[in-house]
């Protein structure tokens, strides 16, 4: 797989490839809605912590921006990340989603919306169906370790969503269907207003699927031969409604208040227990999520401003009985875990010298738990002082320097520095960044107390007061070619992270078992005699992840755009002296775009044929890794101006077009990379009204 794979990515290099660089072509008798704008150098913010052109930013970001995400037929986050960055992947189930970038998990993984953390996991799982993806304008993708301005958990990368706010028209709506096989639809409504600087945004999106596996087999249990049926899913259905009203008012043109509140629900959809067949469940998961954000800036001038914000954000979770059991009815309510976390951002964006941008700042974080199952109410607090500063000189070159000082409640002080240089010589950028991480245990790894019953076998855990910090030094070297037709990137990075938080089995004797059921009286003296181990959180590990990024765009007739981007990844651990590989990383990855466009009239076509190809996905301990794989999409959408007032795109598209399907059968021993059900047609329409 490997060889196929370099050589079918080779090929399309050598042919030339976009995927971060747009270029900006009005056609000749193009209307307002049909024409395309490509923007070769967007403005983006996260690199930096301020808005400036993507070339002039020392750190190197990539953007997915709306336009992009839109011709590829994509209506979830996971697909926006999965088919345009290769060295981000996605393992979803009943306990969210499973995200890994640069080989590092969700837990080294900092996700943003407008640069205010979201928060609200399951499991160490990230809950994706909190980010309202009708209202995206882009996302922004840093790599590497960023806390000297983003603080603790950006160890393995930064991804910010930016929302679109349109400040166009007086009013518009506009509705979005998408439809597909296996009960998959994504219904998104918005409505804007704006007016005098008063702003009213409103959106709401639905969004289903249905529960479905790749094999109705499972190995029965201490087999590998003999096999029996089940109902257990390959990927798990749900049920997810999502609504945000955001309000906007500039008084003045120096002046900026924001005000907005989103609530999300989303429901599992798993097939019920059966007395006559393995696979089914007694309950459903069952999340909610309420989040307001408040906050405002003052533009002094252009060059300088003040700008502060708040955000509470609530998240649960728990089981919702549909079958009755024991000890609950149907449609009983048991909540496993409750978040809740408040932040308040005060950030000035000065220009003290004539041509530099200082940074300087202050976050306070509050984060509450509790937890039925692990037994834990406990909270803390981090505050954080920052400053950075980028200053040109010697006419070609740029550099960045910053620290941030934090101070945690359990964890004490803590400092990350920053240094980042750029060279600019015409249309090539030469960069080289240093920038530390750490990332404080979260409380649940301090201070997990988690008993449970798993097919008659005892689960113990326990959470660790005495963990440290995990802390990251990471070191990247990037080089560019940007012209008006063809873009070149090549990024070579190492990060290295030492204190790795992992839960560690730690065997069982007879004085643990009297320990144990001290500690847990509710376990019965069976189950105790039947534990071979527990687990316990450790700081016993450390990670070494280097590797590089291509990416190469090209536009290679008029509307006419081909892209590549590939990622080699090399993730290890080291347990003792042991290295391994590290769970779930991926060695090479690409993502492979083809976009066409033409207008005639009021009428415009885009045709996209995009595609992920990637080795196998290693996984560590007894489990056997999941083969490596190429899928397929084509997505066409067709543009109509029918009138000034209304604007229809309908869509059809084939998703896995060559029906690419892991059909392995399902066995305490096997994981999965690819989750596909095979092919589907997919069809949309989005319907526009302006005034």
């Amino acid at each position: 797989m490997g060889n196929k794979l370099f050589l079918a990515l080779l090929a399309v290099l050598l042919s030339g490839g976009t995927a971060f660089s747009q270029i900006h072509r009005m056609e000749k008798g193009d209307s307002a809605m049909t024409s395309r704008t490509y923007s070769l150098n967007p403005v983006v913010v996260t690199g930096s912590g301020h808005h400036q052109r993507l070339k002039s930013t020392a750190t190197p970001v990539r953007v997915l921006s709306a336009q992009e995400i839109r011709e590829q037929g994509i209506t979830t986050f996971e697909d926006a990340l999965v088919r345009m960055l290769p060295q981000a992947s996605m393992a979803p189930s009943s306990m969210g989603t499973f995200l890994r970038l640069n080989g590092l998990g969700n837990k080294y993984i900092l996700i943003l919306i407008n640069g205010q953390k979201l928060s609200g996991d399951i499991s160490n799982n990230v809950d994706l169906s909190r980010i309202d993806m009708a209202r995206v304008k882009r996302i922004e993708v840093l790599d590497g370790a960023a806390s000297s301005l983003y603080g603790s958990d950006a160890i393995g990368g930064v991804i910010n969503i930016i929302t679109d706010e349109s400040t166009r028209s007086l009013c518009s709506a506009s509705n979005t269907t998408t439809v597909s096989g296996y009960g998959k639809l994504t219904e998104s409504v918005t409505l804007d207003v704006y007016k005098n600087g008063f702003g009213s945004y409103t959106s709401f999106t639905h969004d289903r699927a249905d529960s479905y596996q790749n094999s109705g087999l499972e190995y029965q249990k201490g087999s590998e031969t003999a096999t029996q049926p089940t109902i257990a899913p390959l990927f798990t259905g749900y049920r997810s409604n999502f609504v945000s009203q955001k309000f906007t008012w500039s008084p003045t043109r120096h002046l900026a208040f924001n005000a907005g509140i989103s609530y999300n629900h989303k429901i599992t959809d798993r097939p019920d227990t059966q007395s006559d067949i393995a696979g089914g469940t007694d309950y459903e998961m069952r999340y909610k999520g309420l989040r307001w954000t408040v906050g405002g800036i003052y533009k002094f001038d252009r060059r300088n401003s003040l700008q502060a914000d708040l955000t509470i954000d609530r998240f649960r979770y728990g089981k919702q009985y549909d079958v009755a059991t024991k000890t609950n009815t149907v449609g009983d309510y048991v909540q496993s875990k409750k978040q809740r976390t408040a932040e308040r951002q005060v950030k000035a964006i000065l220009g003290l010298t004539p041509n530099g941008t200082t940074i300087v700042g202050t976050d306070w974080r509050l984060d509450k738990l509790l937890t039925a199952t692990g037994n834990i109410d406990q909270e803390t607090y981090d505050l954080a002082y920052y400053a950075q500063h980028e200053e040109p000189f010697l006419d070609h070159f740029t550099v960045t320097v910053g620290t941030r000082y934090d101070y945690h409640k359990t964890f004490g002080n803590h400092v990350t520095p920053k240094v980042a240089l750029m060279g600019s010589f015409g249309s090539f950028n030469l960069r080289a960044t240093y920038s530390a991480g750490f990332r404080a245990p979260g409380l649940d790894e301090l201070y997990y107390h988690y008993f449970a019953v798993n097919r008659g076998k005892a689960q113990i855990s326990f959470g660790n007061r005495d963990l440290k910090p995990e802390k990251s030094n990471y070191f990247a070297l990037n080089a560019e070619y940007r012209s008006d037709l063809l873009a070149v990137s090549l990024t070579g990075y190492l990060n290295r992270i030492s204190d790795m938080v992992v839960k560690q089995n730690i065997d069982v004797d007879d004085p643990t078992r009297k320990m144990l059921m001290k500690e847990f009286p509710e376990m019965t003296q069976e189950q105790a005699d039947k534990m071979v181990s527990y687990a316990c959180y450790q700081n016993s590990d450390e990670g070494d992840v280097k590797g590089f990024q291509l990416n190469i765009s090209a536009n290679l007739l008029r509307g006419f755009n081909l892209s590549a981007n590939y990622a080699y990844t090399y993730a290890r651990t080291k347990s003792g002296e042991e290295w391994n590989v590290l769970e779930r990383s991926i060695r090479h990855a690409a993502t492979i775009a083809a976009n066409y466009h033409h207008t005639w009239g009021r009428y415009g076509l885009n045709v996209n044929l995009n595609g992920r190809l990637q080795s196998k996905t290693y996984y560590t301990g007894s489990y056997e890794d999941a083969p490596g794989y190429g899928i397929w999409n084509l997505n066409t959408t067709h543009s109509f101006d029918i009138a000034k007032w209304v604007y229809l795109e309908p869509s059809l598209g084939i998703d896995n077009i060559f029906d690419r399907v892991d059909r392995r059968i399902d066995s305490s021993a096997r994981k999965y990379a690819l989750y596909s059900p095979g092919r589907m047609f997919i069809v949309g329409l989005k319907v526009k009204f302006k005034n």
